[in-house]
């Protein structure tokens, strides 16, 4: 299989943010692992796909991987490596200095900071060393409940991981001294890596709530179920009043996404009152008669006819 974010979501270079989007959503309800249950072929499959959908989206990195500077994984290509670990680097992972540059009074705290002495008494060079920065997607339920993971190392080692339960794209973990070791007695720089969260095929997130569309029969609309829902954590039971339509919200307190303080935010069941594939003689039978004595326009309290 092809490591060309382009070739995975099968869309053009000239594809545009919209489109890959709808590549993306089209392929992840195809294979989104919970569809799948063990097919380790899908759900590979689903990682590559999701880890393009996050590169193409990002338009810097988009931008990169265009020019050639970086592969599809995220990763430096090899002859652009050098360069990004000075350019790019964190500049704490530079010539460090407690002193700074304050002033030239300090050069001899700042000579004394780069170099040490051995038990011979030379001067010893020191520095400490680059930190090295890294991508890696994870799925939004490990995202929400925090996980195990690994992350694969471009010189095939791999680091452990633990994703914190309520993490969000954009959220950088920091292992310390898991970068470039230093120079001389220097300190090893550490590694950052940051986390994208891949889109699920029910949930989506707004802040520290979790969003997910609750199908509903038009018999349960009218009379009101209890009605099983999919939650972050397993699944859940919610009632759906008498009356109820598309758009109203059903709020969960509490089984939402940890937001580190030991609460949790909301889930919110968004209702969508779905008809029967056919409509039966009996129920347009029915529905003749009711519209007789029951008519109502929805559009008069809504604004539809303005």
């Amino acid at each position: 299989m092809s490591d060309d974010p382009y070739e995975l979501l099968g869309v053009s270079k000239t594809a545009s943010v919209d489109e890959i989007r709808k590549a993306y959503r089209k392929l992840a309800k195809e294979l989104h692992p919970d569809l799948n249950p063990g097919d380790k072929s899908t759900e590979d499959r689903f990682k590559k796909v999701s880890a393009a959908h996050s590169l193409l989206s990002d338009a810097e990195q988009r931008a990169r991987f265009d020019r050639g500077e970086i592969d599809g994984s995220g990763a430096d290509t090899p002859q652009q490596r050098y360069y990004r670990h000075y350019a790019d680097s964190d500049p704490s992972g530079r010539y460090h200095s407690d002193a700074g540059y304050r002033d030239f009074e300090g050069a001899s705290d700042i000579f004394s900071d780069l170099f040490g002495r051995g038990s011979d008494g030379q001067a010893r060079f020191r520095a400490r060393g680059q930190n090295v920065h890294y991508r890696l997607v994870v799925s939004f339920l490990d995202a929400i409940n925090g996980a195990k993971q690994q992350l694969n190392l471009p010189d095939g080692s791999t680091i452990d991981l633990t994703i914190p339960a309520g993490s969000k794209s954009g959220t950088i973990l920091r292992l310390r001294g898991k970068g470039h070791p230093g120079l001389g007695d220097g300190p090893s720089g550490d590694a950052l890596v940051e986390l994208t969260v891949a889109p699920h095929a029910q949930f989506s997130r707004e802040g520290d709530d979790i969003i997910v569309e609750l199908p509903i029969s038009l018999d349960e609309a009218i009379l009101g179920a209890k009605i099983e829902v999919p939650g972050a954590s397993g699944r859940l039971r919610v009632t759906v009043p008498k009356g109820s339509s598309s758009g109203d919200v059903l709020r969960l307190r509490g089984k939402g996404a940890p937001k580190g303080d030991g609460r949790h935010g909301d889930q919110r069941v968004v209702l969508k009152v779905v008809m029967p594939n056919t409509i039966d003689d009996g129920l347009e039978a029915f529905m003749e008669e009711w519209r007789k004595e029951h008519a109502y326009n929805p559009r008069e309290t809504s604004g539809g006819n303005q």
